[in-house]
């Protein structure tokens, strides 16, 4: 495993060398193989316990980088890695780099006063649901360990420790550009996103600030393309913080995340969530809230007169809500099988969500009911019987195909979650861990034993997901 550090090289101030902070009695309690073979990571079986707890002494010292971010709207000038370490950079088998990163592995220099630790059942949820999303064909970090620490985090109540070993194709987040923005670190600036450009976007050749306004249109186009991948699975992230959204476009911190099961746009689980900021249905408006944020982080690389570069960044922002709207009814086009245009394809979308949310509807047995109707028509959830008449005119042979690549039959049920991450916290290994994730491998057509996979509940109120910290 060759690590490569790259992010001291930004600035001064924005990659800080600091080791994790050794734990107690490290022990392995989950382990991603087919990652780690991904990434041929050979580490002897008895050494990944220690290894990814941070005990075991590593060849490059590991950072905290820094970074600002709009929590909620409010703006925090320096947050930063409060929880983890940043390992460096390893290679996967098509020589793509990506970052290697311990989260929970002790305070650093970022941590305003916490304890730097992570509780078991937050690790244990990101490995489920960063896994999950991966396999429904979603961009994100991915997960190659869980390590419990043997020692107590201190919440309310106190719960076991652990740590997570996360894998990113670069930490490089909207919220790192505000702080160099912040700091007035032009140079600073323009090295981070010519990194950036390196690890994401490579295949942009321009020059000076042509360069920079055509980074900032592959970044919104990439968060587009992730909000509406979320949208049509009914994922709901619950903390989309700028410091929180990734330029790769990957999806990034799975704390209060949640899925919708009674489809209703304004469904929110985050406790912290008060006025429903992230609600599903607003993660669109907040996607391109935080791609403005970062073009105003990049106004010094544009232009040195601010009103010349806002000139120049403006049609790029400005495009997000006609791309968003093109891409959004192509989403609903793959989920209900609708072949070439239609004008009156609109109303059938938004007369089959009425129905959705006036009869409390499950999203995702829904769609794939839809789908598997083509089958045996007597799936059709009895309110929908009328409504699908107009629908199957809209279909074809091919409809099918294009549903089922787009419907999953399963998805990672919250309350299947909340059961798994419960036995951890009191037994430390769940036995419906391993089927689950198996199910989960292959969302949109397993078949086998997924019933009990399949059952929601009636109401999602109630329900509850919190901050990791």
């Amino acid at each position: 495993m060759k690590l490569v550090p790259r992010y001291t090289d930004i600035a001064d101030n924005f990659a800080i060398e600091d080791n994790p902070s050794s734990v107690a009695a490290p022990q392995l309690l989950l382990w991603n193989a087919s990652l780690a073979e991904q990434f041929n990571i050979d580490i002897e079986p008895q050494l990944r316990a220690s290894t990814f707890a941070g005990n075991e002494p590593q060849s490059v010292k590991a950072v905290a980088l820094g970074y600002s971010g709009h929590q909620f709207g409010h703006f925090s000038p320096r947050l930063g890695d409060g929880r983890a370490h940043l390992l460096g950079a390893i290679s996967d088998d098509k020589n793509q780099l990506w970052d290697i990163q311990l989260k929970g592995s002790g305070a650093t220099p970022y941590s305003r006063g916490g304890d730097g630790r992570c509780a078991l059942g937050p690790a244990i949820r990101e490995y489920i649901m960063s896994e999950a999303l991966h396999a429904l064909g979603i961009k994100t970090t991915r997960c190659l360990a869980v390590v419990g620490t043997g020692e107590a985090v201190y919440r309310n109540p106190p719960q076991p420790g652990a740590i997570v070993t996360r894998l990113a194709s670069s930490h490089i987040r909207v919220g790192s550009f505000q702080y160099l923005a912040t700091q007035g670190d032009t140079e600073g600036l323009k090295k981070l996103a010519d990194l950036a450009l390196e690890r994401h976007y490579p295949d942009i050749s321009a020059t000076g600030p042509e360069r920079y306004l055509a980074f900032l249109d592959a970044v919104i186009k990439n968060q587009l393309a992730l909000i509406i991948s979320w949208m049509r699975v009914g994922f709901i992230h619950g903390v989309m913080n700028t410091d929180n959204t990734l330029v790769s476009g990957e999806t990034i911190d799975y704390g209060p995340c949640a899925m919708m099961n009674v489809f209703d746009f304004d469904t929110v689980f985050s406790s912290i969530d008060k006025q429903g900021r992230y609600a599903f249905g607003n993660q669109p408006n907040i996607a391109s809230w935080n791609c403005a944020r970062l073009a105003e982080s990049l106004i010094p690389l544009i232009n040195e007169d601010d009103e010349q570069a806002v000139s120049l960044m403006t049609p790029i922002i400005s495009q997000f809500s006609m791309l968003f709207n093109e891409q959004y009814n192509q989403m609903w086009a793959q989920k209900l099988g609708l072949v070439g245009h239609d004008d009156n394809d609109v109303e059938l979308v938004s007369k089959l969500l009425l129905v959705l949310q006036e009869h409390k509807l499950d999203y995702t047995n829904t769609f794939d009911a839809l789908t598997e109707s083509f089958k045996d028509e007597s799936v059709i959830p009895e309110p929908l019987t009328q409504w699908a008449q107009l629908w199957k005119s809209r279909t074809n042979n091919d409809s099918y195909k294009i549903m089922r690549a787009a419907n999953p039959r399963v998805i990672p049920r919250n309350h299947i979650v909340e059961t798994i991450l419960d036995d951890y916290a009191n037994m430390g290994a769940s036995e419906l861990l391993k089927p689950f994730m198996e199910v989960l491998s292959d969302p949109y057509f397993t078949s086998k034993n997924i019933a009990q996979y399949q059952e929601a509940p009636k109401e999602d109120k109630g329900y509850r997901t919190f901050c990791g910290t």
